[in-house]
């Protein structure tokens, strides 16, 4: 997954605790719970505990997380591009996926209505913390100065 977080972060770098933007993952979390991912290099699917807080998603080996847990990876949803489900893709019941501009992260919920409690959690928190557009970005075809 550090391809993901190199994708979302512009860098390559790995998380840290800088990373988490203050962000206290332990305490009322939006979303838990156990997922299946595929790893980045070696695409072999592990168990590991999700949370969602603060337009982040962090990953951990064991679902007994505190102050003191370090997170296995995390990724800012903000810019991440959609979640839906992959099921045609990976030829698996209850998967879905995670995208930015560059690469794409797999899951497997355990069931159809969890996939579809992540995402829509994660869909939601996209649309909250997404950038917003700014009104230099946006270019008017009727009035395009390049003209």
């Amino acid at each position: 997954m550090a391809s993901l977080w190199r994708a979302v972060m512009g860098d390559n770098t790995t998380p840290s605790t800088d990373d988490y933007d203050g962000v206290e993952f332990w305490v009322n979390p939006e979303r838990t719970g156990w997922l299946t991912k595929q790893g980045e290099y070696i695409k072999t699917w592990r168990r590991r505990w999700f949370v969602l807080k603060q337009g982040k998603l962090f990953w951990f080996k064991e679902a007994n997380i505190n102050r003191g847990s370090k997170p296995r990876g995390v990724v800012p949803v903000a810019n991440c591009l959609t979640v839906k489900g992959a099921e045609d893709v990976l030829n698996k019941q209850f998967a879905f996926e995670l995208s930015t501009r560059s690469d794409t992260m797999y899951f497997i919920a355990d069931s159809e209505e969890k996939k579809e409690d992540w995402i829509n959690s994660i869909g939601r928190s996209i649309v909250q913390h997404s950038r917003s557009v700014t009104r230099d970005e946006i270019l008017d075809y009727d009035h395009d100065s390049r003209k």
